[in-house]
């Protein structure tokens, strides 16, 4: 009996002991309820391996960030902490590790906030007894955890998680970097004064400076979204230009291919009463060439090439080709939205256009101008093929001198191209480039594993 009430004497009282042994448990489940929380709203992809990792590593070096720096520094200590380890260990982009610790941070702080403001009133007690009397910090933090629980159940219930940030563009990313970066300063700031000097300030103005805070938040974050759709409002109206382009080429050809059908009937006909059997088959070649042209056009369509970024890139390609009397036969074989499940897209559209840039240039100089491009999946290697083939007429080019920095064949050009796109290779484990030649095509082979 002495012994119980010893310890409800222990968590009853102030004991700043217990209230830090009793933290190193609380610790881990702080940050696995909090990374619950932000990779469900910011639709961060993680295995259970990585999530286990992410807990074992943050929760030892924050427990002993806790133990070995004093209090009113190790916060900003865990702050930078923070999204390193969500960069790191669970592989989210720059800015998704940084708002990872920004919307928690704010949703936590006004759960504490509320919470702490309801035992005050309960029971009579102060600040400082909630954050040094065991029992009452620990019903504070398990209260705090169990609604962000509620509240990360219901997001992924709704499917209301934040996915506009995938899609955003560097200069819009690094803008929201550093507005996000300014936020953690403040809330940094406004935590400290919150916890250690609560008792000083009137409720009043504690309360109406968080939500002054959270608002800034919320219209800084609403504005850089709008900002982000109107680029991709942008980006789609060009698409659609690229699109109608397409479509106006298509038709024209359609037309003059129907305006001179009676004359191309004709023609045959003249052939074949003539029995001029070369003659023919040299007609029909010709208008084979003719029949290819609107052929591809027909697969330079957004429902073919579905992924807005690489249909634009390859339209604008098309065109250019177009005017240096270069042919280009598409082929696509595969949902091309897949390849961002893969690779970043932005490498991507990256290594594609170099190297369409390049089959450009050497097809060019032929009396052949012909590129041939194809989009497969390979099932049995589980990898997707991008097949890039052009006619060249340096036969002696050599394969692996051109992916060096500076080698290049052309006039005024830096030779930095397939530098870069080697660079991007060396990066990423799950991409290989293969260099081919023969007598006819100069190919590239671009794989991408899963």
């Amino acid at each position: 009996m002495n012994t119980l009430q010893t310890i409800w004497s222990a968590l009853t009282t102030p004991n700043e002991l217990i209230v830090r042994i009793q933290g190193i448990p609380i610790t881990f489940l702080d940050i696995y309820v909090c990374m619950l929380y932000f990779t469900t709203v910011l639709n961060i992809d993680t295995t259970r391996k990585s999530r286990t990792k992410y807990l074992i590593i943050y929760g030892i070096t924050a427990n002993i960030i806790t133990f070995t720096i004093p209090t009113s520094y190790a916060v900003f200590v865990n702050i930078i902490v923070w999204p390193l380890m969500v960069h790191f260990i669970l592989k989210a982009s720059i800015l998704k590790s940084i708002l990872s610790e920004i919307i928690t941070l704010v949703i936590t702080s006004i759960l504490e906030l509320i919470f702490s403001n309801i035992f005050l009133q309960i029971f009579n007690i102060t600040s400082d007894m909630i954050m040094l009397v065991p029992i009452y910090r620990l019903i504070v933090v398990l209260s705090i955890y169990l609604i962000l629980f509620i509240i990360t159940k219901l997001i992924n219930m709704f499917k209301v998680n934040i996915q506009i940030f995938d899609n955003m563009s560097l200069k819009t990313k690094t803008l929201l970097i550093i507005n996000a970066l300014l936020i953690i300063l403040v809330l940094a700031m406004q935590f400290y004064l919150v916890r250690y000097y609560s008792n000083s300030m009137p409720l009043f103005i504690t309360l109406i400076s968080t939500i002054s805070l959270i608002a800034y938040f919320i219209v800084s974050i609403y504005s850089i979204i709008n900002a982000s759709k109107l680029e991709t409002t942008k980006i789609d109206l060009e698409n659609a230009n690229s699109t109608i382009h397409s479509l106006k080429i298509l038709h024209d050809q359609v037309r003059s291919f129907k305006h001179d059908f009676d004359n191309m009937v004709n023609s045959i006909g003249g052939y074949v009463v003539n029995e001029d059997i070369p003659g023919l088959k040299k007609y029909y070649q010709q208008l084979l060439e003719e029949c290819n042209k609107t052929n591809n056009l027909y697969a330079l369509s957004p429902s073919v090439i579905n992924h807005p970024a690489i249909y634009h890139l390859l339209a604008t390609k098309y065109y250019e080709a177009d005017k240096k009397n270069i042919q280009i036969n598409l082929n696509v074989f595969l949902d091309l939205n897949e390849i961002e499940e893969r690779m970043k897209i932005y490498d991507f559209t990256r290594i594609l256009g170099i190297l369409l840039d390049n089959a450009m240039d050497a097809a060019e100089e032929c009396d052949k101008k012909i590129i041939n491009v194809t989009f497969r999946k390979d099932i049995s290697n589980n990898m997707i093929l991008v097949i890039i083939q052009n006619t060249y007429n340096n036969k002696d080019v050599d394969t692996e001198e051109i992916y060096q920095k500076g080698i290049t064949s052309k006039e005024n050009h830096s030779g930095l191209g397939l530098w870069k796109v080697r660079q991007i290779l060396m990066h990423n484990n799950n991409l290989n480039l293969f260099t081919t030649k023969n007598d006819e095509f100069f190919t590239q082979q671009f794989e991408i594993y899963k």
